[in-house]
């Protein structure tokens, strides 16, 4: 048996227990893909990461579901930096490049009134055409039709990693939704391993610009997620390219989720233009939480 300490950290909240729990196992070096999987699996956090050495960049990050691996992961990329922060293993380095399976991506780190706030910069956005059918996907996240606008288009949207973006009427919409995960695969025919992230223009709290849920694939092992760095990343580059299309950069944008869950939380989402690539940055708190045990 092999004993393996995983640190509970939540990311996009400054309030232990809100936001988006994120495991981090600070020493990763040793374990196999198996080991991963398996204490993601125990862990049961919508994603679990693993900082590990690199020959390319200052540090590596994996990140696993409870089901698979994923290509990156913005709250606990978010929360791995804070962990090795607080553990001494940053020195006093606030500016590094990680790498991640999405690619080689830079991170800055402040520290505010002991508060530890990560800025990362995402992938390149993409977005790729959703011709499934509206009302089947609509059923599937517990609303009908007429909830989804038409004024912009439905899409997958990826800075890291893709996700189908379906924007909806208001927050009434988003409160009644009730996820039937199973049925994605089936509905999501381009891409049948994505997750579903609705979002609508009304917030929770005033002075924010966009709130969303974000239903995980069934193959990922969970439901929803609370709080969402990639998604919210992407959530920005379609703000630019298809609501606000004459966008003055930078653009600064804040995400608000989680308020239907109990998890609220928010990402700064940091949107520019440089040389015609829209370029996505987020920042994020994170707060440590506990201490857990996983025996392999």
């Amino acid at each position: 048996m092999k004993s393996v300490s995983v640190y509970h950290y939540d990311a996009f909240s400054l309030e232990a227990n809100k936001g988006n729990p994120a495991g981090v196992v600070l020493d990763s070096e040793g374990l196999t893909d198996e080991d991963m999987q398996e204490v993601a699996k125990q862990i049961g956090f919508n994603e679990t990461a693993f900082p590990l050495k690199s020959s390319r960049a200052d540090f590596r990050i994996r990140y696993f579901t409870p089901g698979h691996e994923m290509d990156l992961c913005g709250h606990a990329t978010i929360g791995t930096i804070a962990a090795m922060k607080q553990h001494g293993l940053l020195e006093d380095n606030n500016e590094f490049i990680i790498e991640t399976n999405a690619g080689i991506l830079p991170i800055t780190l402040n520290v505010e009134n002991d508060n530890i706030y990560i800025t990362m910069q995402q992938a390149s956005p993409q977005f790729d055409a959703f011709n499934g059918s509206k009302v089947d996907l609509a059923h599937a996240i517990g609303i009908d039709e007429k909830d989804i606008v038409t004024d912009y288009p439905i899409v997958y949207g990826s800075t890291g990693a893709w996700t189908l973006l379906v924007p909806v009427r208001n927050l009434e919409v988003c409160k009644r939704m009730i996820p039937q995960n199973k049925l994605f695969p089936e509905i999501l025919k381009e891409r049948p391993k994505t997750s579903i992230h609705p979002f609508c223009m009304e917030t929770y709290k005033e002075g924010l610009n966009m709130h969303a849920r974000h239903f995980s694939s069934p193959f990922s092992g969970t439901t929803e997620d609370p709080v969402t760095g990639t998604a919210s990343g992407v959530m920005g580059a379609y703000y630019a390219q298809y609501i606000n299309t004459s966008t003055k950069y930078p653009l600064e944008l804040i995400v608000e989720q989680g308020q239907e869950i109990g998890k609220d939380g928010q990402v700064y989402v940091h949107v520019n233009n440089i040389n015609n690539q829209l370029n996505i940055e987020i920042t994020g708190s994170a707060i440590y939480v506990k201490e857990l045990k996983i025996e392999l």
